[in-house]
């Protein structure tokens, strides 16, 4: 993989006392498409560290002065480094070096000399790795909102025909305000577990789950896988959320909480919404043009009571509701 396919420029430090050695790296990670910093000890590399605030470190374990785990140890002290990939270059791969270097806070280990292509492979896996765990919520750990948006673009570009699925909870906020944000992340991670579920029974390994934000979530998948994996989850949802509510609440299918005007109102159990677009059935060039029709489609499913699913109305069948009745 070359440095383009990430879609920002990624910059790499190399720290090595080695003069012959960083240039061979800054050779082979240029022409990889990669940005280069040198350092040729410890204290250097950590200036620059502060300086150019890189994307990844190549690391030589062996240095005069300060070695390579002193390094480490010192870059893993500063939190906005804490997850930054960090591979060791050594001449001393031996298991106890290896294991004392993963103990220090390394995320790999290479020995000199090592093969350019595997060195290429590691580097490429832990920015993409690092990348990915940046945008994960971290209420769900699912992908953000970046992955959505290069995933949308990804299929858009390809010409790949998906189905949207935007899911969103209806009345969370008295449920927070009635119980607490724990309880309410709690139901968080029940429909975003839900999501894995029937994503991994009835989907395919190229459909996507993603997370907005709060209440917000995101299922890409085929058109004609879309309408079984809204189904499903809807009914799981349905027959699970009472049990996230007391007895008394449950029973009598609400809960009053005070509005802005001190006056106590009545708000149904939490229910889901879930806007459905399928791309085979508009011209769709651009995210935004996307999201005009998901935020309408939101828009009409929140004028049923109960959780439902919302396609276009110039469907025969503009409503595929499971529960609820129109409000």
């Amino acid at each position: 993989m070359h440095e383009q396919d990430f879609e920002n420029p990624v910059h790499i430090l190399v720290v090595d006392d080695d003069d012959g050695i960083r240039s061979v790296l800054r050779a082979q990670l240029e022409t990889a498409g990669y940005q280069v910093t040198e350092a040729p000890d410890g204290p250097t590399g950590l200036q620059l560290l502060l300086d150019d605030e890189p994307d990844l470190v190549l690391l030589d374990l062996m240095m005069p002065g300060m070695d390579g785990h002193a390094v480490c140890r010192k870059i893993r002290e500063q939190r906005r480094f804490h997850d930054l990939p960090i591979i060791f270059l050594t001449a001393n791969a031996d298991n106890q070096s290896t294991i004392i270097s993963l103990d220090h806070g390394a995320n790999d280990f290479l020995g000199k000399p090592y093969s350019r292509k595997e060195l290429l492979l590691r580097i490429r896996n832990l920015i993409g790795w690092g990348q990915s765990q940046r945008d994960r919520n971290p209420l769900s750990g699912l992908p953000g909102n970046a992955a959505i948006e290069s995933e949308i673009q990804g299929r858009m570009k390809n010409g790949t025909e998906f189905a949207f699925l935007y899911l969103d909870l209806d009345h969370f906020k008295a449920y927070n305000d009635y119980y607490n944000y724990r309880a309410g992340d709690d139901v968080i991670g029940l429909l975003s577990q839900i999501l894995i579920d029937v994503v991994d029974k009835d989907g395919e390994k190229e459909d996507f789950i993603g997370h907005i934000g709060g209440d917000d979530f995101v299922v890409i998948t085929a058109p004609e896988r879309a309408e079984k994996i809204c189904s499903e989850m809807i009914n799981i949802f349905d027959n699970k959320i009472p049990g996230f509510y007391r007895t008394k609440e449950r029973e009598q299918g609400y809960v009053e909480v005070e509005n802005r005007k001190y006056e106590l109102e009545r708000f149904p159990l939490v229910s889901l919404t879930i806007a459905l677009v399928e791309s085979n059935r508009y011209d769709i060039s651009h995210v935004a043009e996307l999201n005009d029709l998901v935020a309408e489609l939101k828009h009409r499913g929140k004028q049923f009571s109960g959780s439902v699913v919302v396609r276009d109305e110039r469907e025969s069948r503009p409503w595929l509701r499971r529960t609820g009745s129109e409000g």
